[in-house]
C-alpha cells in the first residue's frame, strides 16, 4: 500500500519532466515566421523612384509565389511596387515610385514595408525607410487609400520572427520562466521561514532553507540566461542597465542568506536570524526588481516604458511553451527542494547516531 501512495506521490515530478522535455524539443523544433532582416537604402525624398534591396528571414522569395510589397505611410496612405524581382529565397528588389504629394506631412516620416507571398504570407518592417519630404502639399495624390488584394496568412505554427531578437526569442521558455519559477520558490521559503517564527519547528527551518538555496539557483541561472541572451542582442554580457544592476544587487542580497546559515553554530539562532533575513531579502527584492527599474529608462523589456510579455512579444504560439514551461520549472524546482529536504533529514539522523 505505501509503495502505491509513493507512486500517487510522484505524479507531479513526472508532469515536471514531460512538461520540460516538451518545451524543449517543442521550443527548439517549431521555426520561425519569415520576416526582414535589413532593407537598403534606408531613406529617400518625396517624388524619387527608390529601389529597395530586401533581405529576408525564412523567406521564399522565388518559390513562394505572388510576391507583392508596398510601402505605408499610414493607414490610409499606400503604395505598391511597380517592378519586383526576387533575385534569392531571401532576397528581393523593389522599386517604389513616391509621390510628390504628402497631404499634410512634413518633414521626415518613416515609411513601414508590407511584403507578402503566398508561402510565407505576409511580413510588416515599420520604419523600413524614412521619406525626407521637400514640398507637403494639400492632397494625397499618387497614394492608395487600402491594399486592393487581402494578404497572405500563414497557416503553419510558428514563432513570431523580431528584428535583433531572431532565433534567440527561445530563450524566453529559459530566461524568462526561471525568474518566474525563482519568484514562486522564494515565496514557498519565505512561508517556511515565516512558519518556523510562528511555530519554532526545525522542520520548518529545513523547508525553508531548501527553497531559498533552489530558488537563489534558478536565479543564478536566470542571470547567466540573460548574459547570454544580452551578448547576442545587445553584443554585450552586461551593461550598465537598471533592470540588470537592480536584479544582481538583489542576488547579491540571498546570496548573502547562505553566507549567513554557514557562520552561526547554534541551530535555533541559525533558523531564527536566517528566517527574519528572508523576510528583509524578499521585501528588498520587490522594488529592486520591480520598482527602481520602472522609475528610469531600461533597454530590458518590462521597464522604463519598454514593454515585455505582450504583442509579438509573447504571441499564443509562444504561450504554448511558455507557461508550461513556468510550471515544469517550478515543478522541478519544488522537487529539488525536497531532495535537499531529505537529504538534510538523513544527515541529521546520522548525526544524532554518530
Amino acid at each position: 500500500m505505501s509503495e502505491r501512495i509513493n507512486i500517487k506521490g510522484m505524479w507531479w515530478k513526472g508532469l515536471g519532466v514531460v512538461l520540460f522535455l516538451y518545451v524543449i524539443v517543442g521550443g527548439m523544433m517549431i521555426p520561425l515566421k519569415p520576416g526582414i532582416l535589413s532593407i537598403q537604402p534606408g531613406n529617400a525624398v518625396n517624388g524619387d523612384t527608390v529601389k529597395l534591396e530586401v533581405t529576408g528571414y525564412n523567406t521564399h522569395f522565388l518559390s513562394g509565389g505572388d510576391l507583392r510589397t508596398w510601402l505605408k505611410l499610414d493607414s490610409s496612405h499606400f503604395i505598391q511596387a511597380f517592378q519586383i524581382q526576387a533575385t534569392g529565397e531571401t532576397m528581393c528588389k523593389a522599386t517604389f515610385a513616391i509621390p510628390s504629394s504628402m497631404a499634410s506631412y512634413t518633414g521626415v516620416q518613416p515609411l513601414t514595408l508590407i511584403l507578402d507571398n503566398e508561402v510565407d504570407g505576409y511580413s510588416i518592417q515599420p520604419n523600413a525607410i524614412f521619406l525626407a519630404i521637400n514640398d507637403s502639399l494639400s492632397t494625397g495624390e499618387g497614394w492608395d487609400s487600402s491594399i486592393d488584394e487581402p494578404l497572405h496568412a500563414m497557416g503553419q505554427i510558428r514563432f513570431p520572427y523580431r528584428n535583433i531578437l531572431h532565433e534567440t526569442i527561445r530563450n524566453t521558455f529559459f530566461h524568462i520562466a526561471l525568474w518566474f519559477a525563482m519568484f514562486l520558490l522564494l515565496l514557498a521559503g519565505l512561508w517556511h521561514a515565516v512558519m518556523y517564527l510562528r511555530q519554532g519547528l526545525p522542520q520548518q527551518d529545513i523547508q525553508s532553507a531548501a527553497y531559498h538555496k533552489v530558488a537563489i539557483l534558478f536565479g543564478l541561472l536566470g542571470i547567466a540566461t540573460g548574459s547570454v541572451w544580452a551578448k547576442f542582442t545587445w553584443n554585450t554580457f552586461w551593461t550598465t542597465d537598471v533592470k540588470l544592476n537592480m536584479t544582481a544587487v538583489a542576488m547579491l542580497i540571498y546570496l548573502a542568506y547562505l553566507i549567513l546559515r554557514n557562520t552561526i553554530a547554534d541551530e535555533d539562532k541559525r533558523a531564527r536570524v536566517s528566517a527574519g533575513y528572508s523576510i528583509f531579502a524578499f521585501i528588498a527584492l520587490i522594488p529592486l526588481v520591480f520598482v527602481i527599474p520602472r522609475l528610469t529608462d531600461s533597454l530590458h523589456p518590462g521597464n522604463g516604458g519598454n514593454p515585455a510579455l505582450g504583442g509579438e512579444d509573447l504571441d499564443n504560439t509562444l504561450r504554448l511553451f511558455f507557461y508550461p514551461s513556468i510550471l515544469a520549472l517550478t515543478l522541478l524546482g519544488n522537487w529539488m527542494a525536497t531532495l535537499l529536504i531529505r537529504y538534510e533529514k538523513i544527515r541529521e539522523k546520522m548525526f544524532y547516531h554518530s
